[in-house]
């Protein structure tokens, strides 16, 4: 019925992917920055004449519920965004929703979101 699909993608990708979401009509995106590594490990950086290890990219965490119907396209939409084809492009992960809740009508499910 509903799926969340969180994206973890470049920062500089977040106004492509925003775009892509909203030409098929996705309204409802939560976005956080945070940090992580994958498989790019992280980077070597030069301060002060040191070298040191930045463990930790900067990365942004997209949310959006979403529907069943809408979830193929929304994939693609955040895939085709997203890529750069370099290391550290992102990931995406589809997890189920079992309910949502809009706090202002108390809608439910599906017209909740």
């Amino acid at each position: 019925m509903m799926k969340m699909v969180t994206a973890i993608i470049k920062p500089f990708k977040l106004d492509d992917v925003r775009e892509a979401l909203s030409e098929i009509g996705v309204q409802g995106v939560t976005v956080t920055e945070v940090k992580g590594f994958g498989r790019q490990k992280g980077h070597t950086e030069l301060y002060r004449g040191a070298e040191y290890v930045v463990d930790f990219l900067p990365k942004v965490k997209i949310d959006i519920a979403t529907s069943d119907d809408l979830l193929d396209q929304v994939i693609e939409a955040i895939s085709k965004a997203a890529m750069t084809g370099k290391i550290g492009d992102g990931k995406i992960f589809v997890t189920p929703l079992e309910q949502a809740i809009r706090i202002r009508t108390g809608e439910t499910g599906v017209e909740a979101i």
